[in-house]
């Protein structure tokens, strides 16, 4: 069955659909790469323009968009943790199984989470319009009504220990997804999208330029289904601390667009934020390189200042999650934006992603470029043009930033 017809069924009918579901012996990678990251991707990019392009109206206040940079941190973030989300949840209801009269089994595990969170990912693409968050919750609460109706049929559950068995695991859904909203609340990184489709191939298959978006999505999704299969073979070995590593090696192959990326050492990061700055002496400077295993990101930062005029620089090696920062940078969105307040736009200068905001209203103005699709050089200032700071920050070596990759 097609990703849509199982949208639409799991969405219209979940009663009925969990019956077909439960004789299907569709390996959990092929869930992950087939049905997964696209949903859970097409969510989290609603939720991207949503909230850094189109914004959010307040009263009193005016519209608020989230700056881009932690717009385009919080969309890897989100992805990253709706795929992370179904393997904890599916081992959460494997494991509770037998404490409900219920039988372990992890493939049906996978299958009830994968499809589970099916109604939450599609309102999500409603998030586009931040007015209509209320269908986005909606959509959250029916992903629990199936959940609820799955959860039995698929995992062997007697009726009167059901109801039990699904309150559990909806709390523990419910306090994933609280945490998970926590902490991409201050998540913060950057990077955008460029491209072009080819010909056809053999067997009157479409055949994708390995460069273009297309190609490059598809190359995505061979690597996700392979990390399905590592995960997958690892499991059946019953030995949980070989299946997590399996997990862990295989999603950060997968984020670093097909090979484990470890990123650069803070001795080497740190040197690239100089001592002055558009003509400013360096006041703090700070570097740190944190990530869950496989999964890390590097960075430093210094602050600079003279009187009023001040500028914050950052350089950012995506490391873990560059195979992401590479694919938005594919896709090739390119616009502006302009209110009272300020002016925005995305766009490439020399084949590189760049951001500028320019402020109507004062003299804080941002810049932001990716280089090599991996690495993240940012920079806001104050008491200077918009032209200064963009000029000081192309006065870095840029060339030696890129050629770290």
């Amino acid at each position: 069955m097609n990703i849509i017809d199982r949208v639409r069924n799991i969405c219209l009918s979940p009663a009925t659909e969990w019956n077909v579901i439960e004789a299907e012996g569709v390996p959990g990678g092929q869930l992950i790469s087939g049905y997964v990251v696209p949903l859970a991707g097409l969510s989290a990019l609603a939720s991207f323009i949503g909230g850094t392009l189109v914004g959010q109206t307040l009263p009193l206040l005016g519209t608020y968009r989230t700056p881009f940079v932690a717009g385009l941190g919080i969309l890897i973030f989100t992805f990253v943790m709706a795929i992370v989300s179904v393997f904890v949840l599916s081992a959460i209801i494997n494991a509770l199984a037998p404490s409900f009269g219920g039988e372990k089994n992890p493939q049906q595990a996978m299958k009830v989470a994968v499809y589970s969170f099916t109604p939450a990912w599609v309102a999500g693409v409603f998030q586009i319009l931040p007015a209509l968050a209320l269908l986005v919750l909606l959509g959250s609460l029916y992903s629990l009504y199936v959940l609820y109706l799955g959860l039995p049929k698929l995992m062997k559950a007697p009726q009167d220990k059901a109801i039990g068995y699904t309150a559990v695991v909806v709390i523990c859904a419910i306090v994933l997804s609280v945490v998970i909203g926590g902490i991409a609340s201050t998540v913060g990184a950057a990077g955008m999208f460029g491209a072009s489709v080819a010909g056809s191939g053999p067997a009157g298959q479409v055949a994708f330029d390995p460069d273009s978006t297309l190609g490059r999505l598809e190359q995505l999704g061979r690597q996700a289904e392979q990390a399905g299969r590592e995960i997958d073979s690892a499991g059946r070995s019953n030995d949980p601390g070989a299946a997590a590593a399996a997990a862990a090696t295989a999603l950060g192959s997968l984020l670093g667009g097909g090979a484990r990326v470890e990123p650069v050492a803070l001795e080497v990061l740190q040197p690239l934020v100089p001592e002055t700055f558009a003509g400013l002496t360096r006041t703090t400077n700070n570097s740190e390189r944190a990530g869950l295993a496989g999964i890390m990101i590097a960075r430093a930062e210094a602050t600079y200042g003279a009187g009023e005029r001040t500028a914050t620089l950052e350089v950012q090696d995506t490391g873990g999650v560059s195979g992401l920062v590479g694919l938005a940078s594919w896709m090739g969105v390119e616009g502006q934006r302009e209110n009272d307040s300020y002016a925005e736009r995305n766009g490439r200068v020399n084949g590189r992603f760049t951001h500028e905001k320019r402020s109507k209203t004062g003299d804080d103005h941002e810049f932001a470029l990716v280089l090599g699709e991996r690495f993240i050089v940012s920079a806001r200032g104050r008491g200077m043009t918009l032209d200064e700071l963009k000029a000081a920050v192309s006065a870095l070596d840029l060339a030696k930033i890129e050629a770290l990759k």
